[in-house]
């Protein structure tokens, strides 16, 4: 196995310590999700497109640096949550596209995050 070593600022540094253990891992799925014919690992404005508003919401929470009262609190916005109903909707009926289930499938994994998180959360307050 190859050991790379690189300069990262204290704050990132801290912000990774939690996921050391997984950092090789971690790496491997953002190269294997990455765009192959793309040289660089940017997010473009279309790209940003492509990503679902409730998807956005939670990064951009996350980037606030919450603390644990702030993800027990944290909700979607009433949008977001009408676009579940109506992807959840359509499931139901089975006429979602493609990437429809793409979404759908986003969905869930951030629900699965938030439901995480807010345990956690509730957990370092109590």
């Amino acid at each position: 196995m190859v050991e790379i070593t690189i300069q990262i600022s204290d704050e990132l540094a801290q912000r990774l310590e939690p996921l050391r253990s997984r950092l090789p891992e971690l790496l491997s799925q953002l190269l294997n999700s990455a765009n192959p014919s793309s040289a660089s690992l940017a997010i473009t404005t279309a790209n940003l497109q492509e990503i679902p508003e409730a998807y956005l919401e939670v990064l951009d929470f996350l980037m606030t640096r919450p603390t644990p009262q702030d993800i027990v609190a944290f909700k979607v916005s009433p949008i977001a949550q009408e676009r579940l109903r109506s992807l959840l909707d359509r499931n139901r009926e089975g006429t979602l596209t493609n990437s429809e289930v793409a979404e759908l499938d986003v969905y869930e994994q951030l629900e699965h995050l938030m439901i995480l998180m807010k345990a956690r959360a509730i957990a370092s307050v109590g």
